[in-house]
């Protein structure tokens, strides 16, 4: 076990766990953090999403001891049920979630691609959000709720 102060959301937190942890198993375990979620395991579906230092990055396969001193931001740290953060609802207005398991990707994908490309057509968010797996077929309205939040930012 090793003490490893980690930047979550804008606050330090301290926490003891084996260098060799996945990031995706602290935020859940031991800050229960519950928008990053387990899915694949191997960093290929996105569930596991979360943005390090403002870049898209899979949670799952990232050791923990990697990202002392970095900022890591997951979907509990853009907006609160009460004050949305604007990509949080435009996904709401266009109800792009079905069973929702693929949406903390989705929406932490797209949030890292837009703050980089704000004037993102719908190829170049097609492209961005390629790699994160949606079971239940909502991509459609996944891609309007990523145009709506460019649109509007």
């Amino acid at each position: 076990m090793q003490s490893i102060t980690l930047d979550v959301n804008g606050r330090k937190q301290a926490v003891a766990v084996d260098p060799s942890t996945p990031l995706l198993y602290v935020l859940r375990d031991f800050l229960n953090l519950r928008g990053p979620r387990f899915g694949c395991g191997l960093g290929q579906c996105g569930a596991c999403t979360v943005i390090l230092d403002g870049k898209a990055t899979r949670s799952c396969i990232t050791p923990v001891s990697s990202v002392k001193d970095r900022a890591i931001v997951t979907l509990e740290g853009l907006g609160s049920s009460t004050k949305p953060h604007p990509i949080q609802q435009a996904f709401i207005d266009e109800q792009a979630a079905q069973c929702g398991y693929c949406i903390n990707g989705m929406i932490m994908t797209a949030k890292a691609f837009l703050d980089g490309h704000p004037d993102a057509n719908e190829d170049d968010v097609r492209q961005a959000l390629a790699e994160n797996l949606c079971r239940c077929g909502t991509h459609p309205r996944i891609i309007a709720a990523v145009m709506r939040a460019a649109q509007e930012a």
